[in-house]
Formats: structure tokens, C-alpha cells, sequence
């Protein structure tokens, strides 16, 4: 290893622009591979959403396979960080993400057959408060939720977002975000235009 080195410096040294012009060409090759990568996992990405659009196929899903969906589709609506944390011990929540502008999310998945009822809210809401304190709460059902959940829902003290059947289903088509639009001429961090 340090016959190695010692050989790449005496080349640099005698050489400097053959070692400028392969330090390039590495460069642009390594940069080529990490664009190739990139590319390949979003085709793959694509591929699944669009195999998966169809309820009659969440319905036949595993809880984890529908955490995977859910989480796969914030990633295609511009959500950062996506980590899938479902597990015993995930304090309540499925899937943690960060929205450019829009602050830290927390999600819980619920691949039911059945109604959501107002004690999972409950729980969710909990999980909020507590551990996941300043993150917008998401609850993605595949079911619906009952009356006295909604209603638990929609009293909580920080805004819950909640994904029904329906909603699910346009939300997988990409016909809606979970992401708030954004005013027209308003830039975020990080979003300022090439100039």
C-alpha cells in the first residue's frame, strides 16, 4: 500500500497533467455511475408505484408491504429523509420524512380491512405528543375510519392529515400530495432557481 502511494505521488509530481486529466476522467466516472444509480433506482421506483396503484392490490398487501408503498410514494412527492421505522418498538410511528419547507412529518399505516377506530387515533395522537413532538402527523388507511375516529381526529391540538380509501386511492394514481401547495413566487431553502 505504501509502494502504492508512493508511486501514484512520483507520478503526480513528474506528470501533473497526465494526474490532473485522469483524476478528471475518475471523477467523471464515478460521478457517471452515482447518475446511473440514481436513474435506475427511480425507474425502479416508478415501476413499483405503478404496480401498485390499485387498492384491490393494498388490500392483499402485508402491513410492512404497505409501509414500503406508503413510504415509496412520499418519496415520489418530494419528501426527504423517508425512513420506514415499523417495528415493535417504533413508538407509534411508521414512517418518519422531512418536507423541504414544510417541517418534520410522522406517519402511521394502517392496512385494515376493517374501520380504523377511534382508539388507534388515539394511540397515533399519543405518539405525537409525546415522542414525536413537532411533526405533522399523517394517518394512511386502507380502510376508512369510523365516525367517533374522525371526530378524535379532527379535535387533535396539531394538525392530523388524514388518508381514507378514496384519498388513498388518488394519492397513489398521483393525482394529489400530501405535500401543501405552495404559493405561486414563494421560494424555500434550497429551492432558489440556477441563475
Amino acid at each position: 500500500m505504501v509502494i502504492a502511494g508512493a508511486v501514484v505521488v512520483q507520478f503526480v509530481r513528474h506528470y501533473p497533467g497526465w494526474a490532473a486529466v485522469i483524476a478528471c476522467l475518475a471523477l467523471a466516472v464515478f460521478g457517471g455511475g452515482l447518475l446511473l444509480r440514481y436513474r435506475v433506482i427511480e425507474a425502479r421506483r416508478r415501476r413499483f408505484l405503478a404496480a401498485n396503484v390499485e387498492l384491490e392490490k393494498v388490500d392483499r398487501m402485508s402491513g410492512s408491504q404497505f409501509e414500503h408503498l406508503v413510504a415509496e410514494r412520499m418519496i415520489a412527492d418530494g419528501f426527504r429523509q423517508v425512513r420506514e421505522r415499523g417495528r415493535s418498538g417504533d413508538g407509534g410511528v411508521d414512517i418518519t420524512a422531512i418536507a423541504s419547507g414544510c417541517g418534520k412529518y410522522a406517519v402511521q399505516c394502517k392496512r385494515y380491512s376493517r374501520t380504523v377506530g377511534a382508539p388507534e387515533v388515539r394511540n397515533f395522537l399519543g405518539a405525537l405528543a409525546n415522542t414525536f413532538a413537532g411533526h405533522t402527523g399523517v394517518l394512511v388507511t386502507s380502510g376508512r375510519l369510523t365516525r367517533q375516529a374522525r371526530l378524535e381526529a379532527l379535535g387533535a391540538r396539531e394538525p392530523l392529515i388524514l388518508v381514507e380509501r378514496d384519498r388513498l386511492a388518488d394519492w397513489l394514481l398521483g393525482a394529489v400530495s400530501l405535500l401543501p401547495a405552495r404559493p405561486a413566487g414563494i421560494l424555500i431553502e434550497g429551492d432558489e432557481p440556477a441563475g
